[in-house]
């Protein structure tokens, strides 16, 4: 396959969309697709807006590669079954969200039967990394993920690319990612909680900042958790309920079933769960951190219980 600088994206929020501001700005040709109003300050940087999908096939060339930023879940299974009807044979679907692995092996075997290609790109960094430099891990045949490594190259940070393995392996990667920043989270938040109950008050801030600088533990969510803090004026406008999709769940389940222990992350679970039923300092460090990274929502939120709460946990079907 030939190499070229242009892909589509479906889904424009916080990820899709910085996303391709970072390409346009970047020299890359993007068509885009969304539900909804397509920004328009998108629009003004050069992106090609397309009304369905379908219009995809006017709009970039053969082979094409296609990004998808949607929730995962059925979501995902029913936009992959309509792109299979408008895309040619060599075109390729990229998951860029966080799909189960099992679901994306199953789609990948699914689609070579239509020759069409299915990459798994698990995506980090945040909204600010969509925006500025990601860091990506992919999974798919080494023919597909070549096709799109020029692309995945100019758009993450230095060394912040790997073809991880055939298809779920990047989907995979990156679910181990998010539980160790589960444990993370936890480890971090648990230290706060023990600055918040001393016997006299400390500047939790200025200790956070002086932990950013040459200690041990320094590192971007000591940086987030600083930067919050100092936001938010402390934890008391914080709510101690921690909202998320679900994906860690389906890491737990796999350990399980590997046999392999994780007590860490399946305890950084639990404590999740714990927040919602307690108020605790360490909760609402957790959700500082997540919204600084990823603009996830301060207290209850209808939309991510209802993602989480789609299927089976970490069913491979």
């Amino acid at each position: 396959m030939a190499k070229k600088l242009e892909f589509g994206v479906i889904g424009l929020g916080r990820m899709g969309g910085n996303l391709s501001r970072q390409a346009l700005e970047k020299g890359i040709k993007v068509a885009g697709y969304t539900q909804g109003t397509i920004d328009r300050g998108l629009i003004k940087m050069g992106l090609c807006a397309v009304k369905s999908v379908g219009e995809f096939k006017e709009h970039l060339s053969p082979p094409r590669a296609i990004f998808l930023y949607i929730p995962s879940g059925p979501a995902v299974d029913l936009l992959i079954d309509q792109l299979s009807v408008v895309l040619d044979k060599g075109d390729i679907i990229v998951d860029a969200g966080n799909s189960y692995w099992g679901d994306s092996i199953r789609r990948a075997a699914w689609l070579k039967e239509k020759e069409i290609y299915l990459v798994d790109l698990g995506t980090s960094g945040g909204i600010e990394g969509a925006r500025h430099g990601a860091c990506f891990m992919a999974g798919g045949s080494r023919e597909a993920v070549k096709f799109i490594e020029p692309i995945l190259l100019k758009l993450a940070v230095k060394d912040g690319y790997i073809h991880a393995g055939g298809s779920g392996s990047g989907h995979f990667t990156k679910l181990v990612h998010n539980g160790i920043e589960f444990g993370m989270l936890q480890a971090i938040a648990e230290g706060v909680d023990l600055l918040k109950h001393y016997n006299e008050q400390l500047d939790i801030a200025d200790i956070l900042r002086c932990w950013r600088n040459g200690s041990v533990i320094r590192s971007w969510l000591v940086d987030l958790m600083e930067q919050q803090y100092r936001a938010q004026g402390g934890f008391d406008s914080v709510p101690p309920y921690i909202e998320d999709t679900g994906e860690v769940n389906w890491l737990v389940a796999d350990a399980l079933r590997m046999e392999t222990p994780i007590p860490v992350i399946s305890q950084a679970v639990m404590q999740l769960f714990a927040s919602r039923d307690a108020k605790k300092y360490w909760a609402r460090s957790i959700a500082m951190m997540r919204h600084g990274f990823g603009g996830h929502p301060f207290g209850h939120n209808k939309a991510a219980r209802e993602e989480r709460k789609k299927g089976k946990v970490g069913e491979i079907k």
